[in-house]
C-alpha cells in the first residue's frame, strides 16, 4: 500500500478552532453519548474497559463516557488535542493519523465520531478500519456513524444557529453539498459571523468531506473482520444510524 496523502483540515481545527466549543457545545452531544454508552455496557463484559478513540477532536462525545472506561484519544489537530485536554485530563493524546497510527497495544472497544466523514476514498475508510481491528482485542468493538450516506444525502443541506459565551456572540452557516455525485467526495462550507467588543468579523471554511453508499460501508467493515449491526439512535432527536462491529474472533 502506498503512503496515504493528507486529510486537509479545514479552519475549524487549526486557527479557528477556538470557535469549536460554540459550534457544537459539549451539551448538544450529551443525548447521542448515552446510547453509545448503552452499546458499549451491551457488547462488553464489564471487566472490559479500555477504550480507544480515533478522531476525537475536542473530545466531547467521550466526555460523556471517561467515568466508566479508561480512555486513550487520537487526533491530527493539535488545536483539537489542546480543547481536549482541558474537558477531558485524565485521557492520554496522542497526535496521528487514524489510517496509519499504531499504539502497539490492544483495547476492548475503539470509537470513531464524525472524523470518519473525512475519509474521502476507499484507500481511505480501509485503512481507518484496520486501524480499528489492529487495536481491538478478539472479539472486541468497534463503534462508528457516518454522517450521510450517498444513497439518502439530499443536496444542499443548510444549518445554522446563533450561540454566545462571554467573550463573543458567533452566528454559523453550514451548507453541506456534493458537487460531483460520480465520486466519492462532498463538501461543507462554513460562515462564520464572529461579534467581539461590538464589532463583526466574517470568515469563510471550507471542507472536504467522503460520501459513500451504506453498503459500501458494511462491505469494508466486513473485509476488515469485523460482523456488522446497525443500531438507530437519535442525535439532537434525529434519527441516526450507528455500524456497530465485532471483531472476529482468531479461529
Amino acid at each position: 500500500m502506498m503512503e496515504p496523502k493528507s486529510i486537509p483540515q479545514g479552519r475549524l481545527y487549526k486557527d479557528l478552532a477556538y470557535l469549536f466549543p460554540l459550534v457544537t457545545p459539549r451539551e448538544d452531544y450529551a443525548e447521542e453519548a448515552a446510547q453509545w454508552l448503552t452499546i458499549l455496557h451491551e457488547k462488553l463484559d464489564p471487566t472490559k474497559n479500555k477504550i480507544l478513540e480515533l478522531g476525537v477532536g475536542a473530545g466531547h462525545n467521550l466526555s460523556y463516557l471517561t467515568g466508566e472506561f479508561a480512555a486513550t484519544a487520537v487526533d491530527t489537530s493539535p488545536e483539537m488535542l489542546q480543547l481536549c485536554k482541558r474537558l477531558n485530563p485524565g485521557v492520554e493524546l496522542n497526535q496521528g493519523d487514524m489510517r496509519d497510527i499504531r499504539l502497539g497495544r490492544k483495547f476492548d472497544a475503539v470509537l470513531i465520531h464524525d472524523a470518519i466523514v473525512y475519509m474521502l476514498s476507499e484507500d481511505d475508510l480501509a485503512r481507518a478500519f484496520a486501524t480499528a481491528a489492529t487495536h481491538l482485542e478478539d472479539g472486541g468493538i468497534f463503534i462508528t456513524g457516518p454522517d450521510y450516506y450517498l444513497d439518502t444525502f439530499s443536496s444542499p443541506r443548510v444549518e445554522y444557529c446563533t450561540r454566545s459565551d462571554s467573550a463573543r456572540e458567533l452566528t454559523y452557516v453550514e451548507y453541506a453539498y456534493d458537487p460531483d455525485p460520480s465520486d466519492t467526495t462532498m463538501e461543507i462550507i462554513f460562515s462564520f459571523f464572529i461579534c467581539e467588543q461590538g464589532r463583526l468579523r466574517i470568515e469563510h471554511d471550507r471542507h472536504i468531506t467522503g460520501l459513500f453508499r451504506r453498503a459500501f460501508w458494511v462491505k469494508l467493515m466486513k473485509k476488515a473482520g469485523f460482523r456488522v449491526e446497525p443500531r438507530m439512535i437519535t442525535a439532537g432527536g434525529v434519527p441516526h444510524e450507528l455500524l456497530v462491529g465485532t471483531l472476529s474472533k482468531v479461529p
